[in-house]
């Protein structure tokens, strides 16, 4: 897998060319041309980043960096013909990470993209955006996992749990936490989610690791949530 991208722009010529250049550079994109098309394609694909530009023809975009920020930390780069500087202000104080102002390159995008997927990590990864923990390695950028030197197949909402886990190694996140994260705030209150995934996750990395480190990294507190890394750490 690699990371994939939602493109919010409702002009066509400009979302065909940069959906194609990133696409041609290993992302995976999905587009929408206004803000219902992309609130319906965040709650139902949970893209590892967000470009996003501003006139859409039925809201403007700050609507989907409000409804985002509901819930998740994933970045928001905004795309916009709109230079004027308190625009840029109040769109990031509304908890956009970056802004790009139009006409733009497509070397300095993929760059800003590169560096906001690394960011995105969280500080628990290092440099190149690896997050490790045990023999579990989980690289952003490339939406990759990997036990030991084995790859893992983990589904978008598996892969979504386990990254929201692995940004904050052994912290206690309660049940409400996850699924806001993971599923989005209507689904709350449905910790019956959390269990099956959860034990789904478990299975996958142990059944990749033979030597058995692997299990047990996934701890529960009863009633409470889940934490990833060592079942003693308290924080």
């Amino acid at each position: 897998m690699s990371a994939r991208i939602l493109l919010v722009e409702d002009d066509g010529a400009t979302r065909t060319a940069v959906a194609r250049n990133l696409e041609a550079h290993g992302f995976r994109v999905t587009t929408s041309e206004d803000v219902a098309g992309a609130l319906r394609a965040w709650d139902a694909e949970r893209p590892d980043l967000i470009l996003l530009d501003l006139g859409l023809p039925d809201l403007d975009g700050t609507a989907v960096v409000r409804h985002v920020r509901r819930d998740a930390t994933t970045p928001i780069l905004i795309l916009s013909a709109r230079a004027d500087e308190r625009v840029k202000v109040v769109t990031l104080e509304a908890g956009a990470d970056d802004y790009v102002t139009k006409p733009f390159g497509m070397d300095e995008l993929r760059a800003r993209i590169g560096a906001a997927l690394r960011r995105a990590a969280g500080p628990a990864a290092d440099p190149t955006g690896v997050v490790r923990l045990g023999p579990i390695a989980m690289d952003i950028g490339a939406r990759r996992v990997t036990v030991g030197d084995a790859p893992v197949e983990l589904t978008p909402r598996e892969y979504e749990l386990l990254k929201v886990m692995m940004a904050q190694p052994g912290r206690l996140l309660t049940k409400g936490r996850l699924l806001r994260a993971v599923w989005g705030t209507a689904y709350a209150d449905e910790a019956h989610y959390l269990h099956v995934y959860v034990s789904r996750l478990r299975r996958k990395l142990a059944a990749a690791d033979p030597t058995g480190a692997a299990e047990g990294l996934i701890s529960a507190e009863p009633g409470i949530g889940y934490r990833v890394g060592d079942p003693s750490a308290r924080h």
